[in-house]
């Protein structure tokens, strides 16, 4: 595989389909306590056959599993880090999108969705690293008087508590601003 590992794969084939039923599955799960093929396509707005279409391919990556008494999907291992990482990389763009760039929160959240699944966790790391730098030590400077206001980052996002961008990744539930995208 030329140094590319199997999440490494797996990371570069999820569709941005894919990615919405990942998020939609943990959803389900955080809120409701289950996820069915019922529900799966209640809240996409699709058929339960193009639902079972997809889930099998999921579960084809080892990102789902059905439990079998009660046939609720539930996300693997696998599939829990993928939605952590996706949803680490959302609300990152997000926020920087927004507060960083100036964007409407609108096209934020729309873009941020677009590309959420497409940042590698190379990128995503170093993007978590260069995001805390700016807020945390412009903050810090500023209040200091060392920094010229055109020169402050700030965002409604708390990168300062978290150490590292594992840290920041295993913590992700999600984001109010991001939820139902």
């Amino acid at each position: 595989m030329n140094g590319t590992t199997m999440k490494d794969t797996i990371e570069n084939e999820l569709s941005h389909s894919m990615v919405h039923y990942l998020l939609t599955i943990h959803k389900l799960k955080e809120n409701r306590g289950f996820a069915r093929v019922t529900d799966i396509a209640k809240d996409l707005d699709l058929t339960k056959g193009s639902v079972s279409t997809m889930l099998n391919n999921l579960k084809k990556k080892g990102l789902i599993q059905e439990e079998e008494e009660c046939k609720f999907v539930i996300l693997t291992e696998l599939g829990h880090e993928e939605v952590h990482r996706i949803l680490s990389s959302r609300t990152l763009l997000y926020y920087f999108l927004r507060d960083f760039v100036g964007v409407d929160e609108e096209t934020a959240q729309n873009d941020s969705c677009q590309m959420e699944h497409l940042m590698s966790p190379q990128t995503s790391e170093k993007f978590f690293n260069f995001m805390k730098t700016l807020a945390c030590t412009c903050e810090d400077l500023s209040k200091k008087g060392q920094l010229p206001k055109s020169f402050q980052f700030k965002t409604a996002l708390d990168l300062c508590s978290y150490s590292t961008s594992d840290d920041f990744i295993h913590h992700q539930k999600g984001d109010s601003h991001l939820q139902g995208k």
